[in-house]
């Protein structure tokens, strides 16, 4: 195939495979590592060589400007195949009839995304701001005869999901390497420069941005120092589920947006994190379908004070709609968000996450900051994102932590299930 290509060129030798089958083709690590360049190369060879309908995604894809698009244009040109590929506005067209589409895949549902079934190679950039929602959607669809997901990220948390999906809990048919600047053969003077610099200056910042290992949080979270603390003192850990204590549930709202739902036992000042829900586009009676199929003994379901307003879709309050469905409801008071979070902080030292189940809300707070004022550099209200509704729900759990009550009342019969769903 080189000999096809009007210029010469090469692969880092850790970046070799992608010119190999494999169902998953995963490259992470820090900068200077050249993966985002080698992967656009690697792909548009792949294009070149036969007919192949190419999807380039990221998480978030406001517009055109946020994908791969440009990179690719560039690479086309270096690699004197202008002649083969047309680029245009919004995806790229190869002489063969290889294309390249872009999507942001926070905006795709299971419906949407079908669109993209005879997808042969899916290259998802930026992976590590992929939610697990977005891989459940996407690696269903990709399910052409031999079709291919290529993942290249530099890794902030070691909870993210795509961290756990593809560095700690590989799936099978997976390639799977760590590329840094030291990995580079053409890594240039200049950036090592830049890189002494600040392996000097900031070791700790240094280890994620070129060494590509996790943060424990990401730089500039609100709760950075808490959430940083609770992995140093092994408060992310297996948290198992105590039959005798009854889980409470704490919501934070949203339909378009995320709906969060964190789960919570109570023993004396401990609170423990046990699972972590959210998704989008689901009715509150899916939510309590899905609760009521896990092996716990309820206590009280806490809604935030928008739990009582009306929804236009059913005529009812959220509130009136669990308490409807059986539900124990109380109203979380509104102290307001710079309260909650002092409120939150103070809790953060109580709390216990279970790594695998509530890892991911972990994974929320670490990311959760605020507005940063571009002329003075200093922050303002948190930001409304992804983020935020997960640190939210955590917000209410610290209002009303200390109101969770375990005196229900529940005969041994139910105490003897419970015992036998758990295990």
């Amino acid at each position: 195939m080189s000999g096809l290509i009007r210029i010469e060129w090469e692969f880092p030798k850790k970046l070799g495979f992608l010119l190999d089958p494999s169902r998953y083709k995963v490259a992470y690590g820090g900068r200077g590592g050249a993966k985002s360049w080698n992967f656009a190369r690697a792909v548009i060879a792949l294009g070149y060589e036969s007919k192949r309908r190419i999807l380039c995604a990221r998480e978030v894809q406001l517009s055109i400007k946020d994908s791969v698009h440009k990179l690719l244009g560039e690479q086309i040109e270096q690699m004197g195949l202008d002649a083969h590929f047309e680029v245009k506005k919004t995806e790229i067209i190869g002489a063969n009839g290889t294309e390249f589409l872009f999507t942001g895949l926070s905006s795709q549902t299971r419906e949407s995304i079908k669109s993209f079934e005879g997808v042969d190679i899916a290259w998802v950039e930026e992976a590590q701001a992929v939610s697990k929602r977005s891989w459940d959607i996407l690696i269903p669809t990709i399910r052409k005869e031999g079709s291919e997901i290529w993942v290249s990220f530099n890794p902030e948390l070691d909870t993210d999901d795509t961290y756990q999906r593809f560095v700690v809990n590989p799936p099978e048919n997976a390639r799977v390497v760590k590329v840094n600047w030291s990995d580079n053969p053409w890594f240039p003077h200049v950036l090592d420069v830049e890189r002494l610099a600040m392996q000097a200056r900031d070791p700790d910042s240094y280890a994620n941005i070129w060494e590509g290992e996790c943060r424990p949080a990401v730089e500039g979270a609100i709760y950075f120092g808490e959430v940083s603390a609770v992995r140093s003192s092994g408060r992310l850990a297996n948290v198992p589920h105590d039959p005798l204590l009854p889980v409470h549930a704490v919501f934070d709202l949203g339909y378009d947006d995320y709906m969060s739902i964190v789960l919570v036992q109570r023993l004396a000042s401990e609170i423990r994190i046990i699972r972590y829900i959210e998704d989008r586009r689901r009715t509150l009676a899916e939510y309590d379908a899905e609760l009521r199929a896990l092996p716990y003994r309820y206590g009280t379901f806490y809604l935030p004070h928008d739990g009582r307003a009306k929804d236009y879709r059913s005529g009812k309050s959220a509130e009136e709609i669990m308490t409807a469905l059986g539900r124990q409801v109380e109203i979380v008071e509104d102290i307001g968000v710079e309260e909650g979070i002092r409120a939150a902080r103070l809790l953060f030292p109580r709390c216990y996450f279970d790594k695998a189940d509530a890892g991911p809300l972990l994974n929320r707070l670490g990311r959760y900051r605020r507005r940063i004022n571009k002329e003075t550099g200093t922050g303002s209200t948190p930001v409304h994102d992804d983020e935020s509704h997960g640190a939210d729900a955590f917000r209410y759990l610290a209002v009303v932590a200390d109101q969770m009550n375990n005196s229900t009342k529940v005969d041994h019969g139910d105490y003897y299930k419970a015992f036998r769903r758990a295990g």
